[in-house]
């Protein structure tokens, strides 16, 4: 579902960015120069600019939508409660342990040779 409204959220965007390239300029910037409509009036709306408006709010509909999806989808603890308690007391303020413990109390590093029960091959 994620994956799905996330591929529909990136078209939108690439759509809405090649309408909005295709709309004619209506002079300079915050209109300074433009023809007397961008300040004074209101102007007509044209296809492109309501297709702008609809691409727009199903752009904010998607980002909205994967927000709540992420936020269904975080777990409930917290990277604070991962640290065992008491931790934080014994160990001084500039020596912090450089891997956190795992969640099932295992290393969280790749195993060493020493861990190996392999043994070296016997030389003939």
């Amino acid at each position: 579902m994620e994956n799905v409204v996330l591929t529909v959220h990136l078209l939108l965007a690439l759509v809405l960015i090649g309408v909005v390239l295709l709309q004619r300029s209506e002079g300079g910037g915050l209109g300074i120069g433009g023809g007397g409509g961008v300040v004074t009036g209101r102007s007509a709306a044209t296809a492109l600019g309501k297709i702008t408006w609809g691409l727009a709010v199903a752009f904010i509909c998607t980002s909205i939508t994967l927000t709540v999806i992420a936020a269904r989808n975080s777990s409930s603890t917290s990277v604070v409660d991962l640290v065992a308690p008491g931790t934080a007391e014994e160990t001084p303020a500039g020596d912090v342990p450089l891997t956190p413990p795992s969640l099932d109390g295992g290393s969280l590093l790749p195993p060493s040779d020493s861990d190996s029960p392999l043994t070296p091959p016997r030389a003939e």
